[in-house]
């Protein structure tokens, strides 16, 4: 438990100064967002093929679609294939748990979206941390943790790759359609993977008072992926 504290405090001390700064209307932080807003909007304005790319990133990136495609998916085939009863419960824990902190920090710091100027697209609700960033970065975290005892290790690094891949572009496209600054997604990113960082480690240190041969077996198994 001691290790997840320390990965709760890594993560959280960025987020909390970037949330400051944020508020505060930190000059050098703004400027270097709008910056990067202004250029990336100006891009997808002026390339038709480029927009229709991140429009259709942006749909099928939207985190109700990663839940329900992916993240629950990979739950229950850990539950019911695999037999990683508390894995799959952890996972869906941290899922919910994640969504929720993403949507309370909205409403925390309560920045607006970026105004682009011939806007392409209309964005409800606040930007700070990305939703998208937030919730795609820790939906990909958690399979990638969830599935490791099914996976050899060159499997692993691919779905690696790919999941990088997939929350960078991610990221981007919301850069690219006006929809968050450039710290939104860097935030959403943190919180996304730290989350999981720390809540895996909280998982691998709690001991139930009466272990289930189950929960034994899963323990070994993450002792052993450890070593190696």
């Amino acid at each position: 438990m001691t290790r997840a504290v320390v990965y709760a405090l890594v993560v959280a001390v960025p987020i909390a100064v970037l949330a400051y700064l944020v508020r505060t209307q930190f000059g050098p932080l703004i400027d270097l967002d709008q910056e990067v807003s202004v250029a990336a909007t100006d891009f997808t304005r002026s390339h038709d093929g480029f927009h229709s790319f991140a429009h259709a990133w942006e749909m099928v990136s939207q985190p109700w679609v990663m839940y329900a495609v992916l993240g629950v998916p990979a739950c229950v085939f850990a539950w019911a294939r695999l037999h990683l009863r508390t894995r799959a419960m952890w996972a869906l824990a941290t899922m919910a748990t994640g969504w929720l902190i993403a949507v309370l920090l909205k409403l925390l710091v309560q920045r607006t979206r970026p105004v682009v100027e011939d806007p392409f697209a209309v964005h409800s609700g606040y930007s700070f941390p990305s939703g998208h960033a937030t919730n795609n970065a820790i939906v990909v975290t958690v399979v990638l943790l969830l599935l490791r005892h099914a996976m050899g290790v060159t499997a692993r690094r691919v779905l690696l790759a790919v999941g990088v891949a997939w929350v960078l572009i991610t990221c981007a496209d919301r850069i690219f359609m006006g929809a968050h600054y450039l710290s939104d997604v860097t935030a959403g990113v943190l919180l996304g993977v730290g989350l999981c960082a720390a809540s895996y480690a909280g998982y691998l240190g709690w001991s139930p008072p009466n272990p289930t041969e189950n929960h034994t077996k899963e323990a070994a198994d993450d002792d052993a992926h450890q070593v190696a």
